[in-house]
């Protein structure tokens, strides 16, 4: 895949690049600041953006906001937020769009490269990839919703579900059988509302869905 790194610290900049192209990706740009990081989005068109939140110059929210603009001029660019620091609002609009291809990780709950360049593949992919506390912080600002159809066990599947994982690992995770977790999935399907569909990724949009529905409550 072509990549994109936006981080302003110099050493991790230089080791996410590392990393990436070692395990064969091409690394198209690395920048360390917001302006930087629009202008190479627009000359590369990457498959993947890795962008942090806080970039010069006013290093708060510059890199997530860099990443939006983006996505909003090119639907189809992938995003994954690597940072140390949960902005709600701006992952709320980012995972809302309903389009897929987007993660959100925390830099210090990463503890592993195959951790990091699996959420960059399946984000990559058009899949999500999201760190169990963004997700919790998001939820939390939810009040009335679609969601209130959901069970306690299908909002802890659809959760897991945002973080990546499979219907196997998620029945791992809860100590459940496989069939259990794709009788939750079907359930969670259709209280969203996500019809069969070949050319939609159910998985994606009931993620979406449910992290969208929490975010606009």
């Amino acid at each position: 895949m072509r990549v994109v790194v936006a981080e302003d610290l110099y050493l991790l900049r230089d080791g996410l690049v590392r990393l990436l192209e070692a395990y064969g990706h091409d690394v198209v740009a690395a920048v360390g600041d917001r302006d930087a990081t629009v202008r190479a989005l627009e000359e590369h068109r990457p498959d993947v953006a890795v962008i942090d939140v806080r970039m010069p110059p006013t290093h708060t929210d510059d890199g997530l906001r860099a990443a939006l603009e983006a996505r909003r001029a090119r639907p189809d660019l992938c995003v994954l937020v690597l940072s140390q620091h949960i902005e709600q609002l701006y992952a709320r609009e980012l995972l809302a769009d309903g389009r897929g291809g987007v993660g959100y990780l925390l830099k210090d709950r990463v503890f592993e490269a195959e951790q990091f360049i699996e959420a960059v593949e399946r984000v990559g992919r058009g899949g999500t990839s999201l760190d169990p506390a963004v997700v919790s912080k998001i939820l939390g600002a939810g009040a009335t919703s679609p969601l209130d159809a959901l069970t306690d066990r299908e909002r802890e599947v659809v959760a897991l579900m945002a973080e990546g994982l499979s219907n196997q690992a998620i029945a791992q995770r809860l100590f459940l059988s496989e069939g259990s977790i794709s009788k939750h999935t079907t359930s969670i399907f259709t209280k969203l509302g996500i019809t069969p569909d070949d050319n939609s990724n159910r998985r994606v949009l009931a993620v979406l869905t449910f992290l969208g529905a929490t975010g606009a409550a």
